[in-house]
């Protein structure tokens, strides 16, 4: 992979209020496809932390109006539209994601920005019907959204810019000055986009960056000055944050271990499509990636005759090639553990159907496709995060419920069903975040609420829903007078 030129117009250091933050080591930015430099960023230390605050701090209760953020956030889609090539290529070149998908993940992140501006344009409280109580005769009651206070928001690397912007944009469509982290091994995509909202005209000291891994994102959760954080990332480190900062609003977007339940009376070639389409999309490595698919053994043969095909005419290579499918996972240690997954599978009975084995560079896992995985090995009930799914048959319906319920991480799931009725009374039962019904489960359009139950986080992403979970109400009363 050559290396990709970054526009001088993207920091490569912290930054508060328009000023640079100090350094403290050199960290270089490596390719997961081939190991190569990409770019070289400076990571920040506890005083870029702190300054990084303070700055944010300043901005606290002097946003921009409404309609201004409205137009900032507008001009900042405008901005990443016009500039989807460079960000794509930086997308491919950091995370390792295909070009193909990358672009995708501009799209959405345009769409993203957009959604944000109509939430600061309508954005509200309620009114307080007072006199419904006696006691409030002659009063007027209504709340108004106002930000918790500075907000820590800390990015995963696999959605290097969407998943940014799904932090970056309610937080200015509600006026909350925003400290960000973006994930340590992909953090050009962030400092894009932080640049191009401050290009938008977004105050400087709205939007301060840091670089770095878990130090510096203990030091940003344990400053007190910190009055919500917004993370999305592993699991135990998510729950340490929120057990660390009890004291304050901690929005936890986690893991899946996303399961399909392909039903008899299922198209059994369009689930076969929409698994291959999604399971392996970067990888693997979308927190509702496909990776269980409970198949009705009726259709059981059917579906991976007609799966297997598909699979195997996915190309993988350097994601800098258009023609790619599936690039690499982040580093060869996950490339290990996927394939330990792989391993502990077949060990007690599991078949590989496809793939299971390196694909031409140390953090290549082929496609992989195993059949008849036993439903307590990890590849059933943890998040693999990587281009493999899992196949097991099942007779009746409360069976295939069962298995996808047993696991402690719920974001989304999916069924396939010519019944439609039948399969929204089965969505009640699965214990999901979301469930979606023929379509896979992979889906997400950047506007919906999203989020899990249980081990993957309570909290609601998508503009409006972040939003919400980034602000209180403030309740206003008073009394009306009567007469001239």
């Amino acid at each position: 992979m050559s290396r990709v030129d970054i526009p001088q117009w993207i920091p490569v250091h912290g930054m508060a209020g328009g000023d640079p933050l100090p350094g403290v080591a050199d960290r270089v930015v490596i390719s997961p496809y081939d190991g190569d430099e990409v770019a070289v960023v400076q990571e920040s230390g506890p005083e870029a932390v702190d300054r990084a605050v303070t700055v944010a701090l300043g901005a606290l209760g002097h946003a921009p109006s409404a309609a201004e953020r409205a137009r900032i956030l507008d001009r900042a889609s405008a901005l990443v539209r016009d500039r989807a090539d460079v960000l794509a290529h930086i997308i491919a070149a950091e995370a390792g994601k295909p070009m193909t998908q990358a672009r995708g993940e501009v799209a959405r992140c345009v769409d993203t920005l957009a959604f944000s501006a109509a939430v600061a344009r309508t954005m509200t409280g309620e009114v307080v019907p007072m006199d419904a109580s006696d006691a409030g005769a002659g009063l007027l009651g209504f709340t108004v959204r106002e930000p918790h206070g500075v907000i820590a928001a800390i990015t995963p690397f696999n959605f290097p810019l969407n998943l940014v912007a799904h932090k970056l944009g309610p937080a200015v469509a509600a006026g909350a000055p925003v400290v960000l982290k973006p994930a340590g091994r992909t953090p050009l995509s962030g400092l894009a986009l932080a640049a191009i909202l401050w290009e938008a005209g977004l105050p400087r000291n709205m939007l301060c960056t840091v670089l770095g891994d878990g130090e510096v994102g203990q030091a940003l959760v344990a400053d007190p000055r910190i009055r919500m954080i917004s993370f999305t990332g592993s699991g135990p480190v998510g729950w340490a944050i929120k057990a660390q900062r009890a004291d304050i609003p901690v929005a936890l977007e986690l893991g899946n271990a996303t399961p399909v339940i392909v039903h008899r009376d299922a198209d059994v070639g369009l689930a076969a499509a929409k698994v291959a389409a999604s399971a392996f999309t970067h990888g693997g490595q979308s927190c509702i990636s496909v990776q269980r698919v409970y198949t009705h053994r009726e259709v059981h043969d059917t579906f991976v005759q007609a799966l297997l095909p598909l699979v195997d005419a996915l190309t993988v290579g350097d994601p800098l090639d258009e023609g790619t499918d599936v690039g690499p996972v982040i580093d060869h240690a996950s490339a290990e553990r996927i394939l330990q997954w792989v391993s502990e599978a077949t060990d007690v009975g599991a078949r590989v159907l496809c793939g299971g084995e390196l694909a031409g560079g140390p953090a290549m896992v082929a496609p992989t496709v195993l059949d008849g995985v036993a439903p307590f090995t990890k590849m059933m009930t943890e998040e693999v995060f990587g281009p493999v799914i899992g196949i097991a048959a099942y007779d009746r319906i409360d069976d295939a419920i069962t298995m996808a319920n047993d696991s402690p991480v719920a974001l989304q799931a999916g069924i396939f069903t010519a019944r439609v009725d039948r399969a929204i009374g089965w969505a009640a039962r699965l214990d999901y975040g979301g469930v979606v019904i023929n379509e896979t489960p992979t889906f997400r359009a950047d506007q919906q609420p999203y989020g899990g139950t249980r081990g993957s986080g309570e909290a609601r992403e998508g503009p409006a829903a972040a939003a919400m979970e980034m602000t209180r109400a403030k309740l206003v009363i008073a009394r009306i007078a009567d007469g001239e």
